[in-house]
């Protein structure tokens, strides 16, 4: 739980810069080596999203760009592109708080990072402080529509979780 919290701390920067409240980090030896949240809306780039950028980070301190006998917490469930950077990555464990049944590749829509075709795969555990992770999505979602911020299609979204 102690990473977890962490990790919701992290995305709480996030709303700093309009972006939806998702952060991630990865242990490696009992040590946070990397952490991030979500940069999309600030970037300017769809692929900025917070265990993309934890990813590039943590490869850099190891000097490999696989992450071997490291850890993933991330406060809200990967999707399709994020999981297949955590795959290819070859993060052995994923931590996740809230599931996202609208994007979310790791349990709810598919399973990329435990699927036997592919080359690698890893744990997975879920539910880790969700309630906390979700509350904090759903409460930006909630401030963010009453900002009514329609030039950037952040007011549009339907879905608490759904579009990152």
């Amino acid at each position: 739980m102690y990473y977890m919290r962490k990790a919701i701390e992290e995305a709480k920067r996030s709303i700093e810069h309009q972006d939806i409240p998702i952060g991630a980090l990865i242990v490696y030896k009992n040590e946070v080596i990397a952490s991030r949240h979500n940069e999309v809306e600030l970037q300017q780039d769809v692929c900025a999203h917070a265990e993309i950028l934890t990813i590039k980070d943590a490869a850099k301190v190891i000097g490999y760009k696989y992450l071997l006998d490291c850890s993933l917490y991330v406060t809200l469930e990967p999707c399709t592109m994020c999981a297949g950077a955590i795959v290819l990555a070859r993060i052995p464990n994923l931590i996740y708080a809230a599931s996202d049944p609208k994007t979310g590749a790791c349990k709810s829509l598919y399973s990329i990072t435990q699927d036997h075709r592919l080359n690698h795969r890893c744990n997975v555990v879920s539910g880790i402080l969700e309630k906390e992770s979700s509350a904090l999505i759903r409460e930006f979602f909630k401030n963010i529509r009453g900002i009514g911020n329609r030039e950037s299609g952040i007011g549009n979204r339907e879905s608490v979780v759904g579009s990152r």
